[in-house]
């Protein structure tokens, strides 16, 4: 079984930019161009690419929506977006405009019932965000902790028909320290919904490992950090993922 590999976007301010441990103020910029980074992850092999709208968390609406159109029409592979889609509208206006997934995850928690309807309605498009500090699910831009443990929220949504679960172990996304394999891997085997990893990625080490994994039911990784600063090569990520 192959991985897929997401290249991330993070947009801030129209720019493309990673923060550490979820922190807006611990923003390192890569570029001001989001659309021709998505050119050059395509040239490099990518069909897939994650893309979050961050202001657009914390706002709980659309705030880089120019950016992500200009991704959408520059990236000719398959787009997961993330950030702020909290109703059934945002999600049908994404789709429309050529979005493949819609990553849904404080809503998830606040309101299950979007999720089920959406995923119903779109199916193999709904993909429930599953971020965590500590075993417990994080929401609202990682600036709150809930009480729900990851695999509770997961089991909410077992017979919802969503595509994924993207679990991010927040305390390690953006530090490059390496990715939370052992909970992804977990989390992965108590449910039957495919599993995406994301936080951490700091070399093609990583891959291998999940790679190793892709039988328990992960689907795929998100990475962003290692790719801008070079300690991770795309092409060799891909290759490793097939």
């Amino acid at each position: 079984m192959s991985l897929i590999v997401f290249p991330a976007i993070d947009l801030k301010g129209g720019q493309v930019v990673r923060l550490a441990e979820g922190d807006m103020d611990r923003a390192t910029v890569y570029g001001d161009d989001p659309a021709a980074q998505a050119g050059l992850f395509a040239k490099a092999g990518a069909d897939h690419l994650h893309v979050v709208d961050l202001d657009g968390a914390f706002a709980g609406r659309a705030v880089n929506a120019d950016a992500v159109q200009g991704i959408v029409s520059a990236f000719p592979g398959k787009i997961q977006l993330g950030g702020g889609i909290r109703d059934r509208a945002a999600i049908e206006r994404w789709i429309n405009l050529g979005v493949t997934r819609i990553v849904i995850g404080t809503a998830a928690l606040e309101n299950p019932a979007l999720v089920r309807e959406a995923a119903r309605d779109f199916p193999s498009r709904i993909v429930v965000a599953v971020d965590a500090r500590d075993g417990m699910v994080a929401t609202k831009g990682w600036a709150d902790v809930s009480d729900v443990s990851v695999v509770e929220l997961a089991s909410r949504f077992e017979d919802a028909g969503v595509a994924a679960l993207l679990f991010t172990d927040v305390g390690r996304d953006g530090l490059l320290k390496g990715c939370n394999v052992e909970a992804t891997v977990a989390l992965a085997r108590a449910t039957s919904i495919p599993v995406i990893a994301s936080g951490g990625v700091k070399d093609i080490d990583d891959i291998h490992a999940l790679a190793g994994h892709a039988r328990d039911g992960i689907e795929g990784v998100i990475t962003g950090r290692a790719l801008y600063d070079g300690r991770l090569d795309l092409s060799e990520a891909l290759a490793v993922a097939a």
